[in-house]
């Protein structure tokens, strides 16, 4: 088996494997912020159901209910998936393997945050002030996060591409 290329030297003085284990740490560590934020949001509506106002919940508010507890079980999944697939390929020599589904798999699970986010932050708008305030928080909040978790990173890459010509660090 032939031996690994070289890493790309780009600022930092690291190997593919050191290169490697500080992305999955990184990975790891933005993994626990989002697990933290999901289980507070998922803790916040497994309460609910216990209040004495939730039988006042019309279909409409229940079906966004139900299906919040469900994105937030499924986004809790995406969050300890890594976890799993690292026990799995752990020592089998698949790092980049390892690291590279990792990411993925964090960003369909920040999709599934910002999918939690809305759907919560509409849940309390339309049962606190309407069906309509419920509908344009959603909206707003939609637009917000679409501004920030998506444009804001592009418009930072441009920035640092143009500031730093080609230069890379990951």
């Amino acid at each position: 088996m032939a031996e690994p290329e070289p890493a790309p030297r780009f600022g930092r003085n690291e190997s593919t494997e050191e290169r490697m284990d500080r992305n999955w740490m990184e990975l790891i560590q933005e993994l626990r912020v989002l697990q933290t934020g999901v289980q507070i949001l998922g803790g916040f509506l497994l309460t609910l159901p216990f209040q004495p106002r939730f039988g006042e919940l019309d279909d409409w508010q229940r079906s966004l209910y139900l299906t919040n507890v469900m994105v937030a079980a499924l986004t809790t999944v995406l969050i300890v998936l890594p976890v799993s697939v690292h026990r799995r390929l752990f020592r089998r020599g698949l790092k980049s393997v390892l690291v590279s589904s990792a990411d993925t798999i964090t960003k369909w699970a920040l999709a599934g945050v910002a999918i939690l986010i809305t759907g919560s932050a509409s849940l309390v708008f339309d049962v606190t002030a309407g069906r309509t305030a419920g509908l344009v928080a959603g909206g707003f909040i939609i637009l917000v996060l679409l501004v920030l978790v998506v444009g804001m990173p592009l418009w930072l890459y441009r920035q640092g591409m143009r500031n730093n010509g080609d230069s890379k660090e990951e």
